[in-house]
């Protein structure tokens, strides 16, 4: 005979975030594969939106609950513009820090100050501080060495310090600026 007020063993338990989360996930992916979709084909045509919206949305179906990494990205209008924003801004940035590299290079004296500096980040979503260590790595003359807690450790080509506080503003600042809005 069993006891009515003991609970089965399942009741109680939490389901772990990424599950608990699951449909949002599955909407976010869904979302992100047809915006890279439309972008790749670069139509609208009815053919392509049938197949996008098809294979994004099995994929989406199958593997959402496994990728709770798009569950910090936020799904809002002003993500979406900032999003937009931090792309024109790290396009911006590269195009900049080629031109002073490739200045640097033909210099015959080459005037470079190497050094290893600490940044602090404000941003707290793992993706977001990837995606910010990566927009740094793919800037030239910066490169994102270590990630340790709210410290960056990037080797920075012309320092011209090495105050984290300084560094922080010239490195990270505009960055996190479009990733907070994106991440929180």
């Amino acid at each position: 005979m069993s006891d009515q007020s003991t609970p089965p063993p399942t009741q109680g338990l939490k389901a772990p975030p990424f599950a608990r989360n699951a449909p949002q996930i599955s909407l976010r992916l869904f979302a992100t594969l047809m915006l890279f979709w439309l972008l790749l084909n670069g139509s609208i045509s009815p053919a392509t939106l049938i197949t996008g919206v098809i294979v994004a949305a099995i994929i989406a179906l199958f593997f959402g609950s496994s990728l709770s990494f798009l569950s910090g990205l936020r799904l809002t209008p002003a993500a979406f513009l900032a999003s937009v924003g931090f792309i024109g801004f790290f396009l911006k940035e590269l195009i900049k820090a080629n031109l002073i590299l490739a200045k640097l290079v033909l210099t015959p004296a080459l005037p470079i100050s190497p050094a290893i500096v600490k940044v602090r980040t404000t941003l707290t979503d793992p993706v977001g501080r990837l995606l910010l260590a990566n927009a740094i790595t793919l800037t030239p003359g910066t490169l994102t060495c270590d990630i340790q807690g709210e410290w960056l450790y990037i080797h920075w080509v012309v320092a011209p310090t090495t105050d984290p506080d300084t560094a922080t503003k010239a490195i990270v600042s505009g960055f996190e600026n479009y990733l907070e809005v994106m991440y929180g």
